[in-house]
């Protein structure tokens, strides 16, 4: 039974990591958008937008541009942190 508890903690643990380095690997490519000489087409910005996108594009049309401004990823963001916060703060542990 011991192992069981073990591997669901395993589990919710990684799913938390995960999550907070796909975070971090999102606010990179928010940020590396601000510089226009940044081309997507060469690598590694290449790889990073194509691991970005399909995230980003489940929330883009949900907020109105505002200024010319896409704040479709704040959801996104706002999601993975709530996200990594929960799986976090799941522990099961052993009753003995």
């Amino acid at each position: 039974m011991n192992i069981v508890i073990n591997s669901f903690n395993l589990v919710f643990t990684s799913i938390a990591n995960f999550s907070e380095i796909y975070l971090i690997s999102i606010l990179l490519k928010l940020s590396l958008a601000w510089f226009p000489t940044v081309n997507w087409y060469n690598e590694p910005f290449c790889s990073l937008n194509r691991l970005t996108d399909p995230y980003l594009k489940l929330f883009r049309g949900t907020i109105p541009m505002i200024f010319g401004m896409d704040m479709s990823p704040m959801l996104g963001i706002i999601f993975l942190q709530c996200l990594t916060v929960i799986f976090n703060n799941i522990q099961i542990e052993s009753i003995t």
